[in-house]
């Protein structure tokens, strides 16, 4: 039985590869930020009428998404991915897709439309007090 020496070259691809391959599984990583279920204190979104009615708005500083229904009630959700917490970033009607891997999401009800994600969004609390949009975690 003949044994084929590995040549330096193809040791020194091999060693190449393996930190790549890491950061590319680091990228897909869930963060640990606690981001997919949504903020874990009361936070001041801006103003109500930046959410149209029949519509929806992505509050980017704060991963949080908010619908408004034709009667113009309110709901949020946290605009994080629960597939591999990627923050959602721009809506169509009221389809938010995950830029990461391509989940899509019903930005009214946080229901997973299409996967790779099986859970749908975290809903919050929110409340339009005095004109100012404010989202609150669910308690528990």
């Amino acid at each position: 039985m003949s044994a084929h020496p590995l040549s330096r070259r193809t040791v020194l691809r091999g060693a190449a590869l393996v930190p790549a391959a890491g950061l590319g599984a680091a990228a897909c990583a869930p963060p640990d930020d606690g981001r997919a279920e949504g903020p874990a204190e009361p936070v001041e979104l801006g103003s109500a009428e930046a959410v149209p009615k029949g519509g929806a708005e992505i509050f980017r500083e704060h991963h949080v998404v908010v619908s408004r229904s034709e009667a113009g009630e309110y709901r949020a959700f946290s605009a994080v991915c629960t597939h591999r917490s990627c923050p959602l970033h721009q809506i169509k009607g009221t389809v938010s897709t995950c830029t990461c891997h391509g989940s899509r999401f019903d930005v009214t009800t946080g229901e997973v439309l299409r996967g790779p994600a099986v859970a749908p969004l975290t809903e919050l609390d929110v409340s339009a007090d005095g004109g100012r949009l404010v989202a609150r975690p669910r308690p528990a």
